[in-house]
């Protein structure tokens, strides 16, 4: 059983593909949240679920409140959740915060 709904565990694994575009690779983003990038993709690639744990690190991990992570409130809502490319104009768009 896991403490964070579908919804919330969307939100968090477009945060990390976002993320994973920022840093450039897998593994400095693995290192970042000290975790391995295997698990890490398994996790992205929904083969596991996301943990409150590893939700809380990257809410950690880019200063946000979890609360707005697991929302979906941290990135724009027209970032793709399959790849975490944001749209072509992302760089005027302030992170949404409600």
């Amino acid at each position: 059983m896991n403490d964070l709904t579908e919804k919330e565990q969307r939100a968090v694994r477009t945060a990390l593909r976002f993320l994973r575009l920022r840093m450039g690779a897998w593994a400095p983003l693995a290192e970042a949240l000290r975790m391995e990038m295997d698990s890490l993709e398994k996790i992205v690639n929904g083969r596991r679920n996301v943990n409150a744990g590893l939700a809380l690190r990257v809410a950690r991990f880019v200063d946000v409140p979890i609360d707005d992570l697991l929302a979906g409130r941290y990135l724009s809502p027209r970032v793709c959740p399959h790849c975490g490319h944001p749209p072509d104009d992302f760089v005027d768009e302030d992170t949404r915060i409600e």
